[in-house]
């Protein structure tokens, strides 16, 4: 069977799980290099983009990489190929290799890297550390013949509207009339031109939230027989899902700060951290954050924390730390390398096509070394 899978097709799959409106306003997430339409064969999976990484691309004949980190972060204001950046982008081009970012989004996506960190350290009971959204809900209305309601109600659920709770492919509907009069130039499904014509219609109504909001609309539009289809968009006062940026659980027994350290170590495949505090302390409220999150420390503190666990904590945030009886576990950014395994687990079980490869990077892009 020829591969017909495109970039787009694994954009809107990862937005799905971690949509890019989840992102902080400052990250660059999404496509970086390449095109929307370009065909995939091989996915390569990796933390950071970087030149080990790209020939690694290249050695396996991957022609995307997605990636945690985007390569392109902050403005670039030329492409000199005699610079690191510039000679890693004219390798990406020439050997026509796409680069897709799902940064900060996958950190707060439910499932993301936040969620695997926890899971991975056996956290129980948990919950997000600091909220950042709320899910935006709209209510979608549509009028459809009597002919084919099973259709459009099934595009719905397909679709994945109509979520409330633990019940799925929730709609309601009520009988009326539809008129139209069709005019010159239209191809009308039922009806005479310029004859008004008198329908017994459904409206179908169901909750909607943004990130799928328009392909639930291409889908009623698809399974809809009119040519013009009517339908109402109406944005509602309901609140959504809570997203929010780590995590914070319990462990299941009590331990003192020495021995948590070293499962830290084992659960996240480190060589080493970083801690601050009394390291005889008995604790078992944990709160994680991958990546930089030492500007959270006061809220890991006021939710009850007595270690928190992140990377790239500075000196006097530490300090501050210790000040407030918060332990800190500095782990470094590293640990997010937790994401390719899952990244990779998440696109074979939602991408079953032949000839498409998901593979995880093999290249370590720790700038780090312990000595």
């Amino acid at each position: 069977m020829k591969n017909n899978v495109t970039n787009s097709d694994v954009f809107q799959l990862m937005e799905q799980w971690a949509p890019k409106e989840l992102a902080y306003d400052w990250d660059n997430v999404g496509l970086q290099i390449g095109s929307y339409h370009n065909p995939v064969t091989k996915v390569l999976i990796t933390l950071d983009v970087m030149e080990n990484v790209v020939d690694e691309a290249i050695e396996k004949g991957a022609n995307l990489i997605i990636a945690h980190h985007p390569f392109l972060f902050k403005p670039i204001k030329q492409v000199n190929i005699d610079t690191p950046q510039g000679r890693v982008i004219q390798k990406l081009l020439e050997n026509h290799i796409s680069v897709y970012a799902t940064h900060t989004n996958l950190d707060i996506a439910p499932g993301g890297v936040n969620d695997m960190l926890t899971d991975a350290l056996e956290l129980e009971e948990n919950d997000m550390l600091v909220e950042t959204d709320r899910e935006k809900l709209y209510k979608v209305a549509v009028y459809v013949p009597e002919t084919h309601i099973d259709e459009v109600r099934e595009a719905f659920g397909e679709s994945g509207a109509g979520h409330i709770g633990n019940y799925s492919h929730c709609t309601f509907q009520s009988k009326g009339q539809g008129t139209f009069k069709p005019l010159e130039g239209s191809q009308p499904f039922l009806g005479a031109k310029n004859e008004l014509e008198l329908v017994n219609e459904v409206k179908m109504e169901t909750i909607v939230p943004k990130a799928i909001l328009h392909k639930v609309i291409n889908a009623i539009v698809a399974a809809h027989p009119y040519e013009e289809v009517a339908y109402d968009v109406f944005p509602l006062e309901n609140e959504g899902k809570r997203y929010g940026i780590g995590r914070i659980g319990s462990l299941k027994n009590k331990t003192d700060l020495n021995s948590f350290c070293e499962y830290v170590k084992k659960a996240l495949d480190i060589p080493a951290l970083r801690v601050t505090g009394d390291l005889n302390k008995k604790i078992q409220k944990v709160a994680v954050l991958g990546g930089s999150g030492e500007k959270y420390i006061h809220h890991a503190k006021k939710k009850g924390a007595d270690v928190y666990i992140t990377g790239d904590m500075t000196f006097h945030m530490a300090q501050e730390a210790s000040l407030m009886g918060l332990g800190v576990i500095d782990a470094g950014h590293y640990i997010e390398k937790i994401m390719k395994q899952f990244t990779a687990a998440y696109l074979k079980e939602h991408l079953d096509k032949e000839n498409l490869t998901i593979l995880v990077s093999e290249s370590n892009t720790d700038p780090f070394q312990f000595v």
